[in-house]
């Protein structure tokens, strides 16, 4: 398959190198500028006039910007190298450096979470310099409940680069270091899932029998990591007074729990009208009563499926977001110009994909595993509309600018839905329209159905988990347990099949992120239902939206739209659209 030039990115925007005098000098400064924070409003914060805070959290903002440019870069680096030993030495020292200043800054949240909530209210309405800072000083103060004493504080926070971090690196140096033996040929982790979408049946099926025996081999330590990762979060969860592993993950993204609970129960529910009768109607296709589950995602008989060079890729999108928003698309073709995204799938790279924001004095970057498929264009007009967002709402600055992850979702998957149909409609194949319409289908419920079936299966696992250690095999019955349901009978689970949560990074670097990508599915449909109906205004609102970063909340930003993720029936109608594809594709069978 000819890709064509993939372009890596070009980290300098950060710094030269890893060894750069200018990551030491910033490194000394932001030590140095933390520790005069420190002496100059520890146990102080109570007693500031509202100006006074406000120069405080500038203060603050402008040491926590600098860190999070030397974070972003280690990470990035790590990325893009985690098999390189100096790469990854380099990594853990950056992040203990950094752990070690910011716990010179940690007494401030605390103590601003200490201020009553009259004085507090006064000092904002008496400052408009304080009333900037007012959403960030509303998310701060959400936690305030859970909060512990500072001395407790500081010691979670300095333990972690030696506790849940470390585990975390573990698990993904581990994967980086994969091989999988697919017929002969040894491939990465990435290359491996690849062959999933294969058109040739036996490359599907080697490739699915090589994941599962290599995850078998490495069960034990999976099962140790993903254990202890859990019983950590137990442990932070009780001190913090958490009354269910999914509640601290709910305050952070700034979501009520019956909203989630909503959003849960309408697609369980819909169950058998999305991915049963997708995934019956798919093995009709083939022939067959029910698929094996490595055919889950293949491409249709006689689907034609053609490859996509990146440049061409890149045209697909960007022309996909001009049609609806010349100034998105604009800002997308800063990545493209600028060397800001990674596409080369390689050995010893992180796998699947990210837009990282890095700090509102730089931008984002794109990671992506391009190997030419549709689903690959579809990525990258994914990973794309999260670098916009994050671009657009870099105006509210460091501590206002990152989304929830209910909302963090919003304008990658609009930007997916966009890609598809500006690809469906120069479509003039019937084969392929429908094979288009059947891979936005099964991608879209890989996004609703699926993530929800892990939201379950990480319920289920955390709750099992303060009940003492769980077995492999038990973490395996809970997983295929989720996994039948949700896909239904028309999909023959192996028993290797057992050993795939395995390599689910989610689980173990963020608990419960992965009903997001559901809320965001769900929301985006909905959206795009009203910009259908009412086009008129609608981008000018949309990118508002986007700008606002993290400073309102999802009733305040649907709320120009007509839209209440609180309202029972906006779940549904999202799920309709999901629906409605179905129809088409029973009616083109």
């Amino acid at each position: 398959m000819e890709l064509g030039a993939l372009p890596r990115w070009d980290l300098a925007d950060l710094y030269p190198g890893i060894e750069a005098a200018e990551l030491s000098r910033d490194l000394t400064r932001a030590a140095a500028d933390a520790e005069a924070f420190n002496g100059d409003f520890l146990g102080r914060v109570d007693d500031l006039a509202a100006d006074d805070l406000a120069a405080a959290i500038e203060r603050y903002e402008a040491i926590k910007e600098r860190l999070g440019r030397i974070s972003s870069y280690a990470q990035l680096c790590h990325a893009g190298q985690m098999d390189d030993p100096g790469i990854s030495r380099f990594f853990q020292t950056a992040r203990e450096r950094v752990t070690d200043i910011t716990s010179k800054l940690l007494f401030f949240r605390l103590e601003v979470n200490r201020i009553e909530p009259p004085a507090l209210e006064a000092a904002v309405a008496a400052s408009p310099r304080l009333a900037r800072y007012a959403p960030w000083l509303r998310d701060t103060r959400a936690f305030r409940p859970h909060q512990l004493p500072d001395d407790q504080e500081r010691l979670l926070h300095e333990k972690q680069v030696a506790g849940s971090a470390a585990w975390m690196r573990l698990f993904d140096e581990t994967l980086a270091a994969m091989r999988f033996d697919v017929a002969g040929e040894e491939m990465s982790l990435e290359q491996t899932l690849h062959q999933l979408s294969e058109p040739a049946a036996d490359r599907r099926q080697a490739a699915a029998k090589a994941l599962g025996a290599a995850f078998a081999e490495r069960k034990p330590l999976f099962a140790l990591i993903t254990n202890t990762l859990a019983k950590d979060k137990e442990i932070e969860d009780k001190w913090r007074r958490f009354e269910t592993p999914e509640a601290a993950r709910h305050l952070g993204n700034h979501v009520e729990g019956e909203v989630v609970e909503a959003l849960r129960s309408a697609v369980v529910e819909a169950y058998p009208r999305l991915a049963h009768r997708y995934y019956r109607l798919k093995a009709g296709w083939f022939g067959q009563e029910a698929l094996d589950y490595w055919d889950r995602n293949a491409p249709l008989p006689k689907s034609g499926e053609r490859s996509y060079p990146f440049e061409e890729a890149r045209d697909i999108v960007l022309a996909a977001y001009a049609g609806f928003s010349p100034e998105l698309a604009g800002i997308g073709r800063w990545f493209f110009e600028h060397d800001w995204i990674d596409a080369e799938a390689r050995p010893g790279k992180s796998p699947g994909a990210f837009a990282h924001p890095t700090v509102p004095s730089a931008h984002p970057y794109l990671l992506l595993n391009y190997q030419g498929r549709v689903r690959d264009v579809m990525t990258l007009a994914h990973e794309l509309g999260h670098g916009v967002h994050q671009v657009l709402a870099a105006e509210q600055g460091a501590l206002m600018a990152d989304t929830p992850l209910t909302l963090a979702e919003t304008a990658s998957v609009f930007g997916e839905q966009l890609t598809f149909r500006a690809l469906l409609e120069r479509e003039t194949s019937g084969d392929r329209r429908k094979a288009m319409l059947s891979t936005k289908t099964e991608d879209m419920l890989n996004t609703v159905v699926r993530q929800i079936a892990f939201y379950d299966f990480e319920s289920r696992l955390h709750r099992e988990r303060r009940q003492g250690e769980l077995a492999a095999e038990r973490i395996d019955e809970i997983w295929l347990s989720v996994q039948g349901e949700s896909l239904g009978p028309a999909i023959r689970l192996h028993d290797e099949y057992a050993n795939f949560w395995c390599f689910i990074p989610h689980f173990i670097h963020s608990p419960f992120y992965v009903y997001a990508y559901a809320f965001g599915d769900c929301l985006v449909n909905s959206l795009y239902a009203v910009y259908q109906e009412q086009p008129d205004g609608f981008a000018a609102k949309y990118l508002d939206m986007l700008r606002a970063g993290g400073t309102l909340r999802h009733r305040e930003l649907l709320a120009p739209f007509g839209l209440d993720a609180s309202d029972p029936g906006f779940w549904q109608q999202g799920l309709e659209v999901i629906s409605g594809m179905i129809d088409e594709l029973e009616e083109l069978a």
